[in-house]
């Protein structure tokens, strides 16, 4: 089990981040389409308690993963910072993963998509996201709030805000907000 510590910011554009990525001398590791799928239980408990179960498919990178991810209730930090666990599955394992969760009594809540970018600097991941509906994020996950905290600045984003929420609360409350029932959102549509 690890600890999960990332900071998150929405930014207008990816662009501006990218060159300043290129100018630090960070390298650019690949670039994925993430296909993330969150389940929940009947009494809503999981997400009531801050807790995330995401089953992720990921292509790219010259690869194609599926991962199962446990995430744990925030902890009180600078950045966003939980326990995570992650197993990693076959490609083929994906549907029978679905139906498992389902016949352990976890429903599938909400399915989206987002097409990234991943880049290392100073021991940190540097993702550049892409979210339909939620638009342009960099997300700086590393091993402690320190280095988080360097990177940012190397990439002149401290001063902006940091969001606490994951991506699946985001999608939620967006789409709260448009009273929309979907549970399924990708870039085609």
């Amino acid at each position: 089990m690890t600890i999960e510590i990332e900071a998150k910011i929405k930014v207008e554009s990816l662009a501006p981040t990218a060159g300043k990525l290129s100018e630090a001398g960070a390298k650019f590791e690949c670039q994925l389409v993430q296909t993330d799928t969150f389940f929940n239980d009947a009494e809503n408990k999981l997400t009531s308690s801050g807790i995330g179960l995401r089953l992720r498919r990921q292509i790219g990178g010259q690869t194609d993963k599926v991962i199962l991810t446990y995430k744990g209730p925030r902890k009180k930090a600078m950045f966003k910072s939980r326990r995570e666990i992650e197993v990693k599955l076959s490609p083929e394992d994906f549907s029978s993963m679905v139906k498992l969760l389902g016949m352990l009594g976890f429903d599938k809540v909400l399915v989206f998509e987002k097409r990234r970018k991943v880049w290392r600097l100073d021991g940190c991941d540097v993702c550049l996201d892409e979210i339909p509906m939620l638009g342009s994020f960099v997300e700086v996950e590393g091993p402690d709030e320190h280095r988080i905290n360097g990177v940012l600045n190397k990439l002149q984003l401290s001063a902006l805000e940091h969001i606490n929420k994951g991506y699946a609360g985001l999608m939620r409350e967006k789409l709260d907000e448009s009273s929309s029932d979907r549970e399924e959102i990708f870039f085609d549509g």
